[in-house]
């Protein structure tokens, strides 16, 4: 970095930023790669970012959950269900409603993707310790709201190597 010490906050964060883009810029094509691996898109990712077994959502609901149209939802879902990732079922409340869940191969899918994406580049690792926990401490701080959505506890494995 190459900020003054008398840099106003805003020029840091701006330069805090510029760098946060670079390294998710730099590594999109690695993140395009992992899913390709899975015969996935980004779209995909998105929807199995919000889809669980245990929860059903309802049709209307994902249109607004991946900020899209409705007729998008249904041809999203087509794709998944042809997969065999997701199911319709019928809306507990409403039988003329469907809702969408994750099947237990969209599980296993999401999971090892999530594991997949989650796995440090070689460039991270090679970092010293006392670096990479400087940077585990500053981005812990960041506010969720600059997050793309939780992440699934029981989709990301700890890979915390600090033995």
């Amino acid at each position: 970095m190459s900020l003054r010490s008398d840099a106003s906050k805003a020029a840091i964060a701006a330069e805090v930023w510029g760098v946060v883009l670079e390294v998710a810029m730099g590594q999109r094509d690695r993140f395009l790669a992992a899913l390709g691996e899975f015969g996935l898109t980004p779209g995909d990712l998105r929807a199995l970012m919000v889809l669980d077994p245990e929860h059903s959502r309802p049709m209307g609901s994902l249109a607004a959950a991946w900020d899209c149209d409705a007729s998008n939802v249904t041809w999203m879902v087509d794709r998944l269900e042809q997969r065999g990732l997701v199911e319709r079922r019928t809306h507990p409340s409403d039988r003329r409603a469907k809702t969408v869940a994750l099947t237990p191969l969209g599980v296993q899918t999401k999971t090892d993707l999530f594991t997949r994406l989650h796995e440090p580049p070689a460039d991270l690792l090679a970092l010293d310790r006392e670096t990479l926990r400087t940077l585990r401490a500053a981005l812990a701080k960041l506010p969720a709201s600059l997050r793309a959505g939780p992440r699934p506890a029981d989709t990301v494995k700890a890979t915390h190597h600090d033995t």
